[in-house]
């Protein structure tokens, strides 16, 4: 059995992953830590988790002890000193955080205001998207956990993107989020009377994520690309939708760009490509590792509109990271993961 830590273990991506591997058949937790709640148990926390994990959470330092694979669920800036105490240890560091996400230092310093404290160590770091960068993963010791944002929106265009069927510049990330991708920690955003019956756009044109999607996409096309990306909040718990807007180029039809996407993710058990006519929902996908995608084409302004779904705290935290860890150590991807969607 793989031993597993969680280190942020009573965030909500923290308990996601507690609640994934608790059952996992081929791992079992071997600490959890919380600063905020040293010395109570996760289901004190969350009583969802009575009599089924009681663990106590400890600190971070006996986590790393006791653990084959760290998981560290914290806010960005917390978590290179961490990593590489990990890979001192010869242990697997899965970051859900932003801290080695980035490949450009100046870009890191530029959105999140902080620097590579090892960049020796960044250069070990590879970036968790399984469905794009899998033969990377195998093997490493240290990696990047995508967020949900960034897992979402490349997913949704990476096809179309990577076979050159849609222009470089243009491309427009219209995403909604559900409110949990805010933290566990309330703030005047999040509060129910602000949130319930509201839809906003927030960071418009300035969301840290912003890089990360240009970062991702501009591997897969081989040339620098620029998006705009603007994120909403949704008053509802799960969930992510991207719309994804491209201008198709002279030549290609929207059939070549179907095909395509046929062909890319025919093997991919987590991404399901929807038949046409459908629309992805994130109704569909919570509470689930599975990313949605559906296809659609404006034929008056030649467009292509590419429609991503996924469960933000799972395919966007904490199940990509156990389906990262689960390649890794050379299991099946699938192992522990396999939650069908509930129907209603």
């Amino acid at each position: 059995m793989i031993k597993a830590g969680i280190i942020g273990a009573t965030g909500y991506a923290g308990a996601e992953l507690v609640r994934i591997l608790t059952t996992h058949p081929k791992a079992e937790i071997a600490a959890i830590s919380s600063v905020s709640f040293e010395g109570k148990a996760i289901s004190e926390i969350y009583p969802a988790f009575f009599g089924l994990n009681d663990m106590v959470c400890e600190n971070a330092e006996g986590v790393v002890e006791k653990s084959d694979v760290v998981f560290a669920a914290l806010p960005h800036g917390l978590s290179q000193e961490l990593g590489a105490e990990c890979i001192i240890q010869g242990k697997v560091f899965v970051d859900l955080g932003a801290d080695f996400r980035l490949e450009s230092e100046e870009e890191y310093a530029e959105w999140y205001g902080g620097k590579f404290l090892d960049k020796g160590l960044h250069e070990q770091a590879v970036y968790g998207l399984p469905e794009l960068f899998r033969d990377e993963i195998k093997g490493k010791k240290l990696i990047a956990n995508p967020g949900c944002y960034t897992t979402c929106s490349p997913l949704a265009i990476a096809p179309a993107v990577k076979g050159g069927f849609v222009e470089a510049k243009g491309i427009i990330c219209d995403c909604k989020s559900g409110v949990t991708g805010a933290g566990r920690k309330p703030t005047q955003g999040n509060h129910f009377p602000e949130l319930n019956e509201g839809f906003h756009a927030y960071k418009v044109a300035s969301h840290r994520h912003t890089p990360e999607i240009e970062q991702t996409l501009s591997r897969l096309s081989g040339e620098k690309m620029t998006v705009t990306f603007v994120p909403h909040l949704l008053p509802v718990n799960r969930g992510i939708l991207a719309t994804v807007y491209a201008d198709i180029k002279e030549g290609v039809s929207f059939d070549q760009i179907r095909q395509a996407y046929e062909e890319f993710y025919k093997d991919e058990y987590f991404v399901r490509l929807l038949p046409s006519g459908a629309a992805a929902d994130i109704h569909n996908v919570r509470c689930s590792n599975f990313c949605d995608i559906s296809l659609h084409f404006d034929k008056r302004a030649n467009k292509l509109i590419a429609c991503g779904a996924i469960d933000n705290m799972i395919k966007g935290a904490a199940g990509q990271a156990v389906q990262n860890m689960n390649i890794v150590f050379g299991l099946d991807e699938k192992t522990g993961l396999e939650f069908i969607p509930p129907a209603f």
